[in-house]
């Protein structure tokens, strides 16, 4: 087979289909997206049956992999870290309990952080669990590490993690893909309650088999750390690394000129460390340096005496190890000279809604209506509402509507309650929304709740949603609707609005106002209706204008700061407001914006 330029994910993607999966589930969430959908994009490759899914959270993928693995094939499930607080219920419990099929959990952490709430080490994570991690390298040794988990997860009876960051599922390789694997396996569930129904009773001798297991695993041939010798010219020293920090490692050790110069030892599986690997170094080294992200998860299970890393503050306990870092560190460690200290990354312009975005002239609108409200929110593309003074908070998935319930109780005890609007988009309300909407409705938490419904998954590139009735692979399914869920968590004020209608949808919100403080009041719900404009067959079916400003522009900047449209800038002179037709998309929402109705449009010819 020709080789071909593939992104860490698609590669990964490629492993899964010639390993043999089976089955594939995942929720969407930055760096791990591309997984499932190039296991769609190549799904015409695989000579077994091969299921694939968009499950509306990472508990639920989790979960319907995992009972698929009970069957004895080959299953795997993709989140990014955070992703995992949400399956951890059933990840934990995994590790006792077991599976058939092998079973592969990949999770894509984020060091720095680029796109996430936290640095979270996933490594740490399965330390905590008891569940073996295997850390790439590279897009081509993820790859391969997808058949060796699968193997190691069916010799073992075990669910395993692969474990990449975002610069190995970003970066690029040439990858010769290879024939998938036809293991022609036929469902077939071998009822043992004693196992898949354990209660604690069965729990002790489960958990001792699992550490049995451990131990085992830990010194699998294949998966010992590799070793660069060196020459011996840095007798008794050590450097120690794991993931893209061992890359970078060897690029900088070739960069000083140490090629052959001290031993250097490549991490595979960090979890469960290898007591034949931790007996070498303490016999045979003096000083070792570690080197890993994000947390000192090698470092703690060597217990060196001589050990430099995280722990002592050596190696920087927060952000990438980039190499300039490592520079830094290395040459510390080695007694080099150390390269000059260069400044932190500069961010360019900060980020901002999409020109024509619905969500911008919902959040116009809220701020608007309630300019002393507070506004809990969450994770999405519409966490770029705080630009707009429109987003208070943003914690985790679905917590924005439980945070607005807590405002509403801690305001109500001193007896004058802010008007509180909480915004969810709609891959977020059936991830995690849903609960928490019925808390508030039965805790009587009297917030306004607007919906932002925008039809797909827009901040991970367009995933589908329930309510659209579209599955994983494009083909038609039962869509659910938003309302009837909402009716059915008890609320009785629904409206739905598109929030390009600024006077309708501002009329709305503040009747729903009027009906949180009404004496038969409660949660006030609003969906917010209108397409991405991502999405060309939206943008092709709303109407466009050419949106211009005239000579009434009074500088005022409104229109630029305040409401925050990409597509306007002000002129060199700062006096007066522009239009950028390039980015322009001629939604019109921006012209009530005007104070002095300097914006107009017109109809294109």
């Amino acid at each position: 087979m020709t080789k071909e330029l593939l992104m860490g994910n698609e590669a990964i993607a490629c492993g899964l289909i010639e390993a043999g999966c089976q089955v594939a589930t995942a929720y969407p969430g930055t760096p791990s997206t591309e997984i499932l959908q190039a296991v769609i994009d190549r799904q015409d490759t695989a000579v077994e049956p091969l299921y694939i899914e968009w499950s509306v959270n990472e508990k639920v993928a989790f979960e319907v992999a995992l009972a698929a693995s009970y069957t004895g094939k080959r299953c795997a499930v993709v989140m990014k870290q955070v992703g995992l607080n949400v399956a951890a219920d059933p990840f934990m419990r995994t590790a006792y309990i077991g599976v058939k099929g092998g079973m592969l959990t990949i999770v894509a952490d984020d060091p720095g952080p680029h796109s996430s709430q936290n640095e979270q080490d996933t490594r740490l994570f399965c330390l905590q669990a008891r569940v073996p991690v295997l850390d790439p390298v590279s897009p081509a040794e993820a790859k391969a590490m997808v058949s060796t988990a699968f193997e190691l997860s069916e010799k073992y009876e075990l669910n395993v993690v692969l474990r990449p960051t975002t610069r190995i599922c970003h970066s690029r390789q040439n990858i010769t893909p290879t024939s998938p694997l036809k293991l022609s396996r036929v469902a077939d569930f071998q009822r043992d309650p004693t196992r898949w129904a354990a209660t604690p009773a069965f729990l002790p001798q489960l958990h001792r088999k699992l550490n049995a297991s451990l131990e085992q695993i830990a010194v699998e041939p294949a998966l010992q750390p590799r070793l660069i010798a060196g020459d011996g010219s840095c007798a008794r020293t050590a450097l120690v690394a794991s993931g893209i920090a061992y890359s970078n490692l060897v690029d900088l050790i070739d960069d000083l000129g140490l090629n052959s110069k001290v031993d250097l030892y490549q991490v595979l599986m960090p979890y469960p460390l290898s007591p034949i690997f931790i007996r070498s170094l303490h016999e045979n080294y003096d000083r070792v340096l570690i080197l890993e992200e994000t947390y000192p998860v090698i470092e703690l299970q060597l217990a060196h005496p001589g050990a430099v890393g995280k722990q002592g503050g050596a190696v920087p306990r927060e952000g990438e190890l980039t190499p300039d870092i490592m520079h830094q560190v290395v040459a510390g460690f080695l007694g080099l000279t150390a390269p000059e200290e260069t400044p932190g990354e500069r961010r360019g312009q900060r980020p901002s809604l999409c020109p024509g975005c619905p969500h911008r002239a919902a959040f116009y609108s809220i701020k608007q209506c309630f300019p002393k409200g507070i506004f809990p929110s969450d994770i999405g593309c519409y966490t770029l509402g705080m630009n707009l003074g429109a987003v208070n908070t943003v914690h985790c998935m679905g917590a924005c509507i439980s945070q607005g319930a807590g405002f509403y109780h801690a305001y109500q005890q001193d007896g004058d309650v802010p008007t509180i609007v909480v915004t969810i988009g709609d891959s977020t309300f059936f991830h995690a929304g849903i609960p928490a909407l019925i808390n508030a409705v039965i805790q009587q938490a009297r917030i306004i709740i607007v919906i932002l419904d925008n039809a797909t998954t827009a901040m991970t590139g367009g995933q589908p949603v329930p309510h659209m009735g579209v599955a994983a692979g494009g083909e038609p399914t039962k869509a659910v609707a938003i309302e009837p869920l909402v009716r059915a968590s008890g609320v009785e004020f629904l409206e739905v609005c598109d929030p390009y209608d600024k006077h309708a949808f501002e009329t709305l919100l503040v009747q729903a106002d009027a009906y949180t403080r009404s004496p038969e009041g409660g949660v006030a719900v609003l969906i917010s209706r209108h397409g991405c404009v991502m999405d060309r067959k939206v943008l092709k079916s709303q109407e466009s204008f050419l949106v211009t400003i005239n000579d009434k522009c009074i500088g005022c900047r409104k229109c630029v700061d305040a409401f925050e449209c990409p597509a306007l800038l002000m002129d060199n002179d700062g006096n007066m407001a522009l239009v950028n037709q390039d980015r322009c998309i001629g939604c019109g929402t921006c012209l009530p914006v005007c104070p002095v109705d300097a914006i107009i449009k017109e109809k294109k010819s």
